[in-house]
């Protein structure tokens, strides 16, 4: 644990990126980032992948990403990631502890056909630019071929370690520069003894099986039971995402990287409240399963000595009934349980918001309309494919869809851009 002067906990050297760009004298400088395709097409080579294409899609251009599988925010504790997304790129030791250099503004975005995979999409121009947080990233867009013979979990695997390899690369790029800015993000205290409410956040975490799962340490969670983790942990990239439907209501790991409802809670540690830690744990699909796992974190966030709850989900409908048992579980045991949901209500917006909603728990936060329709505006550049699968029409085209494919727009872990208002009158 980093202990300079006394400090124990996470220190975040943030380095912004404004600009970025393929040249052969890379490095970082003033903000503008530049990279050597070369190099990093051989931290992508896999027997599981025929080809593999980079490409730049910068904030203010003409361009739409499509099919988006994941994305991660380039980040490094030191030569080869040092310990960053442990059990992947390292042994599965805990981390959250040390120096972390962050890219600020930059992404690695993986585009392309999965099985199980829903058809997700981010604008890099326009008014829906925003409703994604790709849309202000400089991101670098990994398209990919498969092998003949090679398996569709192959294919992941490849993809999975080839773009966090691709993410240290970027991040190693600033070891040597004096950050923007330094973080400090102290470990939490159990034994605080602080007289503020103890607020904490359970995290639920898609287990489906392939192509709808997510990794903790290397490792699913699917049939396990809730564990509570340090939020520093999840700065170094101890959850992964492997989850690639419903892209509205994904959590990719660059959104685990920069966990929202976590952000706030640290802001307020010490204020208004005293943060009590987070509890991460699988969205079963049976229902008894899903019971069980629900009583488990209730009893761990009592355990933990929370006076309240923050409960986060991922997935649509069957992810409803994970969070709305967890928030009443909390309930009976005293604790006060917050649910953070999408809807589900139409494209009007005059149904049913939740699929399996609360029946006692009744703090819940919108983060917007699943149904609602937007309009895309036509642009110059598509990555990713040529054609969306969701409506057939060329990947360049003004189309008109639902909110729940724009990546990331409806995020059930706090990050969000969508309000809502009193509609004007006539």
């Amino acid at each position: 644990m980093a202990e300079e002067n006394g400090f124990k906990g996470l220190e975040r050297l943030v380095h912004h990126v404004r600009h970025a760009e393929f040249g052969d004298a890379a490095g970082l400088s003033g903000g503008n980032l530049v990279v050597s395709e070369e190099e990093l097409q051989a931290l992508l080579r896999s027997p599981a992948l025929a080809s593999t294409r980079l490409s730049w899609a910068r904030p203010g251009e003409s361009v739409r990403i499509i099919k988006i599988l994941d994305s991660m925010e380039p980040r490094t504790k030191g030569p080869g990631g040092a310990g960053i997304f442990p059990g992947f790129l390292g042994p599965a030791t805990a981390q959250g502890e040390g120096v972390t250099h962050v890219l600020k503004g930059a992404a690695v975005v993986v585009a392309g056909k999965l099985p199980r995979a829903q058809e997700g999409m981010v604008q890099m121009s326009g008014p829906t630019a925003e409703l994604s947080f790709l849309g202000s990233t400089n991101n670098l867009v990994i398209e990919f071929a498969p092998a003949e013979g090679a398996s569709w979990t192959q294919v992941d695997e490849a993809l999975r370690l080839g773009a966090m390899r691709v993410a240290v690369a970027l991040a190693e790029l600033a070891l040597d520069i004096r950050p923007d800015g330094v973080e400090k993000l102290a470990a939490l205290d159990p034994r605080s003894d602080s007289d503020l409410p103890r607020v904490g956040t359970i995290i639920n975490l898609q287990t489906q099986g392939a192509f709808k799962d997510v990794f903790v340490y290397g490792r699913t969670m699917a049939n396990s039971l809730p564990t509570a983790i340090d939020p520093n942990e999840l700065d170094d990239g101890a959850v992964v995402s492997g989850q690639y439907g419903h892209p509205a209501l994904k959590n990719p790991t660059f959104v685990h990287q920069n966990n929202p409802v976590v952000a706030a809670l640290r802001e307020r540690n010490g204020r208004n409240l005293t943060f009590g830690g987070v509890i991460l744990s699988p969205e079963p699909v049976d229902q008894t399963l899903k019971e069980l796992t629900s009583a488990h974190a209730a009893r761990l966030a009592r355990q933990l000595g929370l006076d309240a709850a923050i409960v986060t989900k991922e997935g649509g409908g069957n992810a409803d009934s994970d969070i709305s048992l967890k928030v009443d579980a909390l309930e009976s045991m005293g604790l006060v349980g917050i649910g953070i949901f999408a809807e589900m209500s139409g494209p009007e917006g005059l149904g049913p918001p939740l699929v399996a909603p609360p029946t006692t728990a009744t703090a819940m936060v919108s983060t917007g309309n699943y149904d609602e329709r937007i309009t895309l505006d036509a642009v110059d550049n598509a990555l990713g494919g040529e054609v969306v699968d969701l409506n057939g029409l060329d990947a360049k085209a003004e189309m008109t869809l639902p909110v729940a494919a724009v990546y990331g727009s409806l995020s059930p872990i706090g990050w969000g851009r969508l309000t809502c208002a009193t509609e004007a009158p006539a």
